[in-house]
């Protein structure tokens, strides 16, 4: 069924058919004297910001209006997914307005992470896509780390103007967003307190001051992320719920790494040498002969390499090839939406295995 009316909260239309899209409403919300979606529902009763999704295009359509503004736009990326999660159609949704490059869930990665290497790293792989940000930050919602200084410089570029938050699905944006408002004010009833309308279509504003605000953006979809070919049950297994421990493992050419039974690594040519994994913790990984390999993958599959379980195999799209000559020392595999595998020592051929539309990806090393 779908309605007529708007929400009072966003002003986005309201429908009752799609739980997880935009302007979604319980039928029995609809008799109620004040009518509000979900997401600002939860907003305004629970001091929840609930992450809803939109297509590139979609999106790209919604937010033609921050162009016309003067406003900083705070760009939140997973830093556990950069290729997945960095908007690259950035610059032509925002116009000339400034950007902050948040990386997000810093708490996942070793603790002997050369922080300031890292953002480096960001900083020239944001530049390489075609963003030229102000400053780069790194942040972990969850435990609060990064907070105070990213509040702090953002008071300064913001200028007395508005803050856009804009991300991808998955990245965290709603945690995010509700630990700025935390750490800001120091209470967590501040959204109840002080909500009102928004100001169009989907985007939820929440005042800073008597001129500006803060403004929650939905999240784009980018179809290249595994998180859209997996059930729920093997997303919690698959997403990096605490430190990562790397796993090296010494392979003689001829050998596979099955990652689950969700992608692969074939060592086709080289000299024996580690390659060092940077999954979650949780994702199994199996290793064996390249010739046993296939025969393997079709015996195994949701069983000893596991995950996919039944939902995701119904759902999961093929495995397909590629075939990389690595030259250079230092080099990371990228496996989208799962990690990377880092190839220290390089003069390496490789076969990589990801399901079809995921492609994989070189990169210099990010570690």
């Amino acid at each position: 069924m779908n309605t007529k009316l708007n929400c009072q909260g966003c002003g986005v239309h309201l429908q009752t058919e799609d739980k997880e899209g935009i302007g979604y409403a319980p039928k029995s919300a609809l008799k109620r004297e004040e009518v509000l979606c979900k997401r600002c529902f939860r907003l305004k009763h629970y001091n929840e910001i609930q992450d809803v999704s939109l297509t590139d295009d979609d999106f790209l359509n919604m937010v033609s209006a921050i162009r016309d503004t003067n406003a900083l736009v705070v760009h939140l990326i997973d830093i556990f997914d950069v290729e997945g999660t960095l908007i690259k159609s950035l610059p032509r949704i925002i116009g000339d307005n400034p950007i902050i490059l948040v990386g997000n869930k810093v708490d996942l990665l070793p603790k002997s992470t050369n922080k300031r290497k890292l953002v480096q790293w960001l900083q020239s792989t944001a530049k390489d896509a075609g963003l030229h940000v102000k400053e780069t930050f790194l942040i972990s919602s969850k435990k609060g780390q990064g907070i105070d200084e990213l509040t702090f410089q953002m008071e300064n570029h913001r200028k007395n103007g508005d803050v856009y938050i804009v991300g991808t699905t998955n990245v965290g944006k709603s945690t995010f967003i509700n630990r700025l408002i935390k750490q800001s004010t120091g209470e967590n009833n501040v959204i109840t307190t002080s909500y009102f309308p928004g100001t169009t279509l989907g985007f939820i504003s929440i005042p800073l001051n008597n001129k500006s605000s803060l403004i929650d953006t939905p999240g784009i979809v980018n179809r290249q992320q595994m998180a859209h070919y997996v059930s729920e049950h093997d997303l919690k297994i698959i997403t990096p719920d605490k430190e990562i421990k790397p796993r090296t493992y010494q392979l003689n050419s001829q050998q596979t790494l099955f990652l689950g039974g969700l992608a692969r690594l074939d060592f086709i040519k080289g000299e024996k040498q580690p390659f060092v994994c940077y999954f979650s913790n949780h994702l199994k990984i199996h290793r064996t002969k390249l010739e046993n390999a296939d025969q393997l993958y079709k015996n195994q599959i949701g069983d000893l390499l596991f995950p996919p379980d039944l939902e995701t195999l119904e759902i999961l799209p093929p495995l397909t090839e590629s075939t990389y000559r690595i030259t250079e020392k230092k080099k990371d595999i990228i496996f989208p939406g799962l990690g990377w595998v880092s190839i220290p020592e390089g003069n390496v051929t490789v076969a990589v295995h990801t399901p079809k539309g995921l492609a994989a990806s070189l990169r210099k090393s990010l570690l």
